[in-house]
């Protein structure tokens, strides 16, 4: 009976080592599954707006930026804000704040100058297939500014810019750029401006500029403020209107 009950003893031991290997090794199958082909996790997709303001240089987002020139913090009436030559200056920040995002929303409160250069980009978002999302603008020779959107995902592209909506230049404006899953719009002090459909995939891992286009052409002459990513599209009456300083 002793031999009997240490073959039963035995057998169930080997029995459970079994069932854990075969645990260990499914979890193994759940975990790769999550890996992309590189081998990487997937972005996190944030449930609250992320938020970029400037009281210094040295960390964005919790990342050192890459800092081109020597753009400057500043203090005015409405807070803090960096400081742009349209030469030298930009920030080159080591993520991608919408990586992972469906549909997003992207807020800027900037204040371009008046004697800038004619075509300048203060954002460009870029992942690392080179799918990006920028800001830019027009400026006139009598300190008028144009709003221009982009954005390119694969073969898929589009602009929004109409040269006649100007804007006045050494005031502070929040401009906005949404996009629901399907459509892009742009706008200006919580004002809609202009609409196009456009197919764009959720973006992945990648870097942000301001002040400068991510290759360091066409440079900003201004100030930014703050920066707001949400992760939805926002309606318009969600959208921050004129500060007023």
């Amino acid at each position: 009976m002793t031999a009997l009950r240490e073959i039963i003893r035995a057998f169930r031991f080997r029995r459970a080592g079994w069932l854990l290997a075969a645990a260990l090794i499914c979890l193994g199958c759940v975990g790769s599954s999550r890996l992309g082909a590189a081998g990487k996790e997937p972005p996190a997709v944030p449930s609250a707006p992320v938020v970029w303001q400037f009281d210094q240089i040295g960390t964005i987002a919790g990342r050192a930026p890459e800092v081109l020139g020597t753009p400057r913090i500043m203090e005015g009436v409405g807070g803090e804000f960096v400081q742009f030559d349209g030469a030298h200056d930009g920030l080159i920040v080591p993520v991608n704040p919408l990586a992972g995002l469906p549909q997003f929303t992207i807020e800027l409160l900037i204040r371009p100058d008046a004697s800038g250069g004619a075509e300048q980009r203060f954002f460009h978002a870029q992942d690392e297939s080179g799918n990006r999302v920028l800001f830019e603008i027009r400026l006139t020779p009598e300190g008028q500014w144009a709003l221009d959107t982009f954005m390119l995902s694969g073969a898929n592209r589009l602009a929004l810019l109409d040269r006649a909506r100007t804007h006045a230049a050494g005031q502070w404006h929040w401009v906005a750029l949404r996009y629901d899953g399907h459509r892009m719009t742009s706008w200006v002090d919580g004002r809609q401006e202009l609409e196009g459909a456009v197919k764009f995939a959720p973006m992945k891992s990648g870097q942000t500029s301001l002040g400068v286009r991510l290759n360091r052409v066409y440079w900003f002459k201004g100030a930014i403020r703050e920066v707001r990513f949400h992760p939805t599209a926002l309606a318009g009456e969600a959208l921050q209107k004129p500060t007023g300083d």
